[in-house]
């Protein structure tokens, strides 16, 4: 009986040998199966995964390119700046794996109440991003280097630094809406800034290196570097100079006659590079104000109005080219005019009056204008419109930019034709009626405005824009003859655009008064639009320029209010480009004589035609210049 259990329990003991051996030998063949599958045919996916634990790749910004005037004169340019942050985990307590009790490494007010200050901040607004539930808060992004660093150098717990590239305007709001701006995190939002920020903003770089799990670099790890690419720079058309000029006469205009805006466009003829492009209100780009966002738009651009008068010369030139006429042509011009029902008249009161093409533009009859226009047709006037691009935007792609309108040929009605002849029930912008002028100086050939005269890459050489389309828009002989009675509308006889005149050079231009359209349309209101359009120095023309005044209260004639800021503008444009005078050979103190006559004559000789003009006008259903 002993024998048997003895060999009984023997044989238990063997056999859980076995199965004790059995367990062993899976156990055993599971791991050297998870071995070989790590290591031999997984290995690689392995390998990978072990990198990506370890590797860290980080981005490194470009530099964005600068953006310099035509002399070389830093308009936008980026510095390194510094953004402070804190780890809100420095101010709360915490507990130790093994249960030890941790205290804060600082006092969130204490540190609040030291930072705040130098922040220009409100402490309770900082006590309360120390306080947060989160790892990374921003306290201060962009702050100047300097001041970064001084608060560095307090060594408050929780409390670190970045540095980063930000956006600067060394010039502060010239040429601003030009220019347009970036947001804080580099992002192209307004103007050049945007319409070019492929070239500007560069190409990122890459850090990729190793660190171990406890975040330290791996000295021996992995470490590559692919250098972040510098945008290009942008060298603009726009002349410092210039641009500072316009850009003051324009405030003043807003100052001196109380008016909601004004815009100013410099061309140089021939080329069709803006030599200056200012609207005001204006504003800082280095310090944006959500009030001011109205102001951001660079409206030579984006807003369109009825041009009124100064579109006169258009329709003088689409008559002359059609061959309807020719400067000796004479019309028998009366003072007022009905069609279809509709009354048109001349500002002036006068008697049948025997006019050539030059005298209506000179005096900037209304009903002159529209019997030319009758002899033109309406096919011809709307063609030649749309030939000085009226329209359609220009070449310039500016964020934007608008085409302006002109009326289909199934919306001509009887009045469309003297309507469309005097300036009104088209629209266009400034920018593209200053095209149109320096089309008709530059001897018939209308040039892109371009705003853009190349781009400098790493190796500081120029590399010019590609050149900007050109066409002929009217003849040789055309444009020569609408120079002529341009010149005759600021120096002729009866004159509108008397103010526009420079000591020493020979001016032509038009003035223009529009009756402001009801925003939405379906009417007009009582304020009006101001303009005046001009080529100088005649004998070789070099330089249009255009102003518009909206809105102005008290004179509103364009020929009192516009043709000043005109002469202003170009008087100083001409200096910046050094220009000499057509009277080059007369002392210097002579011309500044005759300045200061011809402003004390103007000045008396303005007060008189607009009080002359106030009593004689009886309706104001057409421009008043």
């Amino acid at each position: 009986m002993g024998r048997w259990r003895l060999d009984d329990s023997a044989r238990l003991s063997r056999r859980r040998i076995r199965a004790t051996f059995a367990v062993f030998l899976l156990v055993f063949g599971l791991a050297v199966a998870q071995l070989v599958n790590i290591q031999v045919l997984s290995a690689e996916e392995y390998a990978e995964r072990g990198v990506r634990q370890r590797a860290r790749t980080i981005e490194l910004p470009a530099s964005r390119g600068r953006i310099y005037d035509r002399e070389g004169d830093v308009l936008a340019t980026s510095v390194l700046s510094a953004t402070l942050y804190a780890d809100p985990r420095s101010f709360v307590p915490g507990v130790r794996p093994d249960g030890q009790d941790v205290p804060a490494a600082a006092d969130a007010h204490r540190v609040a109440r030291t930072i705040a200050p130098m922040l220009d901040l409100d402490v309770t607004w900082v006590e309360d991003r120390l306080r947060r539930d989160a790892h990374f808060v921003y306290l201060a992004r962009q702050i100047d280097l300097r001041l970064g660093e001084e608060i560095m150098a307090l060594r408050l717990p929780g409390i670190g630094m970045l540095t980063e590239p930000s956006r600067v305007y060394p010039s502060g709001g010239l040429a601003a809406q030009v220019i347009g701006f970036t947001g804080i995190d580099g992002d192209a939002l307004q103007g050049l800034e945007a319409r070019h920020d492929d070239l500007l903003r560069g190409t990122p770089g890459t850090l990729h290196f190793e660190r171990a799990l406890g975040g330290l670099s791996i000295a021996s790890g992995l470490r590559e570097v692919a250098p972040a690419i510098p945008g290009r720079d942008l060298v603009l058309t726009i002349d410092r100079d210039i641009q500072f000029a316009a850009e003051r006469v324009a405030a003043e205009m807003i100052e001196r006659h109380d008016a909601d805006g004004a815009t100013i466009v410099v061309l140089e003829v021939g080329s069709g590079e803006i030599l200056g492009m200012a609207s005001a209100p204006t504003f800082d780009p280095s310090v944006l104000r959500a009030e001011e966002q109205s102001f951001w738009r660079n409206r030579a651009v984006t807003d369109l109005f009825e041009p009124g008068s100064i579109q006169k010369t258009l329709s003088i030139a689409a008559a002359l080219e059609s061959g309807a006429i020719t400067p000796e042509t004479v019309f028998e011009v009366p003072d007022r005019a009905t069609i279809a029902g509709n009354t048109f008249s001349d500002v002036s009161k006068h008697g049948i009056e025997q006019w050539t093409a030059g005298d209506i533009l000179a005096r900037s009859s209304n009903v002159g204008t529209i019997l030319i226009a009758q002899r033109t047709g309406a096919d011809a006037l709307r063609e030649q419109l749309i030939t000085f691009g009226y329209g359609s935007p220009t070449g310039l792609r500016f964020p934007g930019e608008v085409g302006g309108h002109v009326p289909s040929p199934q919306q001509w009605w009887a009045t469309t034709l003297p309507t469309v002849a005097i300036g009104y029930g088209t629209s266009s912008t400034l920018l593209q009626i200053a095209s149109a002028y320096a089309g008709i100086a530059n001897r018939g050939v209308m040039v892109d405005p371009v705003l853009v005269r190349g781009t400098v890459g790493n190796d500081g050489l120029l590399e010019p824009a590609t050149a900007p389309t050109a066409r002929r828009v009217i003849s040789t002989t055309t444009a020569a003859q609408v120079m002529t009675m341009l010149e005759a509308a600021v120096d002729g006889e009866g004159a509108s655009g008397t103010r526009a005149r420079i000591a020493g050079y020979r001016v032509g231009g038009k003035s223009g008064t529009a009756i402001k359209a009801l925003e939405g349309g379906g009417g007009y209101s009582d304020r009006y639009v101001s303009s005046f359009v001009g080529v100088a120095p005649l004998d070789d023309p070099r330089i249009v320029v255009a102003v518009m005044i909206d809105g102005p209260r008290g004179d509103y004639y364009g020929g009192l209010v516009a043709a000043p800021a005109f002469a202003e503008v170009m008087h100083a444009s001409l200096l910046a480009r050094r220009i000499v005078p057509d009277s080059a050979g007369r002392e210097l103190g002579e011309l500044v004589e005759q300045t200061r006559r011809e402003s004390a004559e103007r000045a008396e000789r303005a007060l008189a035609e607009s009080t002359r003009a106030l009593e004689e006008s009886t309706e104001p259903a057409g421009p008043a210049d």
